[in-house]
């Protein structure tokens, strides 16, 4: 069997990649900048997001370890290298028949972004190519398209605005992926064990408001982190020719409403659910008095539904339940995490 190297493997998605990896006996090789990263079945520790609407700083350049007691080891192979540092890339894939990229610098400043995301993605689809990798999986985000609404979008009919450092140089990093014959993938919301920023953010939100809502009635795109993880797989692993496109919008087809969404943070946080209504603009009025950001406002007042069908139907797959199934199964992960951070 082909090995696979997956890149951010002990941030917030990649842990997810690997442990899924685990579970198919893929052979594995895990790229960290310090030592080979150890990683466990266990919750997973904060990391890369990989997603929109999940920012993280991170301690330095290309920094996605966490570093966290873990319970059991993953037998893979580790290779140390940094994407800041492009000349430590050298010989990194030699051997690999899929490279998984779930590593990048989320938030930070400009040049570290520009450093990790931008140029060191370039160099590493460089040494991929160098090595003869058959694929290139890059986990992008739908942030790299800016604000807007966003009804059943498809990927091919959307052009990019970023709007920020960080999403304008995972943009650079999917040309890069892209010119290389490699796929990009761009989830919107994702949850799951070891989320540090969609749940504790709206969490937040729900205080500052005190069980008032303005409707939320827009519809978003969700994925859980372990359904996620079973995507990039599939696309690392799905045969020559069944992929029909080099961009896909990775979610669970149904969207699940910002209603939905919160209510299911309230019950499992110990928050009152939203009932009471207010106008966007008195909530937008609560979020500055609380010094919270108005991006999660701008997101949960409009539609942010992006069209995953492509995905699902080229590799066969068929979607799990969903958001309220998939959502309760962290319901006392989520209890224990964020009740005591808000």
């Amino acid at each position: 069997m082909h090995t696979t190297m997956i890149t951010g493997a002990t941030g917030f998605i990649g842990r997810h990649v690997v442990e899924e990896a685990r579970t198919r006996e893929i052979p594995l090789r895990l790229m960290s900048r310090h030592r080979p990263p150890v990683l466990t079945t266990g919750p997973a520790a904060p990391g890369d997001a990989g997603s929109g609407g999940a920012v993280r700083r991170n301690a330095g350049p290309g920094n996605t370890e966490s570093g966290n007691p873990l319970t059991a080891t993953v037998p893979a192979q580790g290779v140390v290298a940094d994407l800041a540092r492009p000349e430590t890339l050298r010989g990194a894939c030699d051997g690999v028949d899929v490279l998984l990229h779930c590593a990048s610098q989320i938030g930070g400043p400009a040049d570290v972004n520009e450093a990790v995301n931008a140029r060191g993605t370039a160099a590493l689809v460089a040494e991929a190519r160098r090595a003869g990798v058959r694929r290139i999986v890059y986990l992008s985000t739908a942030s790299v398209y800016g604000r807007g609404t966003f009804r059943s979008a498809r990927a091919e009919a959307l052009d990019r605005h970023p709007g920020s450092v960080t999403s304008r140089t995972r943009a650079a990093a999917e040309d890069a992926v892209r010119e290389a014959g490699g796929i990009v993938l761009r989830p919107h919301l994702v949850y799951g064990v070891g989320d540090i920023w969609v749940v504790p953010a709206l969490a937040r939100l729900l205080l500052a408001l005190s069980g008032a809502s303005a409707g939320w009635h827009a519809r978003m795109s969700a994925v859980s982190a372990p359904e996620l993880a079973r995507l990039v797989l599939g696309v690392g692993s799905a045969p020559a020719g069944s992929l029909t496109a080099s961009v896909y919008h990775a979610a669970h087809p149904r969207p699940v409403t910002a209603a939905e969404l919160l209510s299911a943070v309230a019950d499992c946080v110990g928050l009152p659910a939203p009932r009471r209504e207010l106008t966007v603009a008195q909530v937008r009025e609560r979020l500055v008095a609380a010094d919270l950001p108005q991006l999660a406002l701008d997101m949960l007042a409009t539609d942010h539904w992006f069209d995953s069908a492509p995905l699902w139907s080229d590799l066969g797959r068929v979607p799990g339940p969903g958001f309220a199934v998939d959502f309760a199964e962290t319901r006392e992960w989520y209890g224990n995490t964020v009740r005591a951070a808000v």
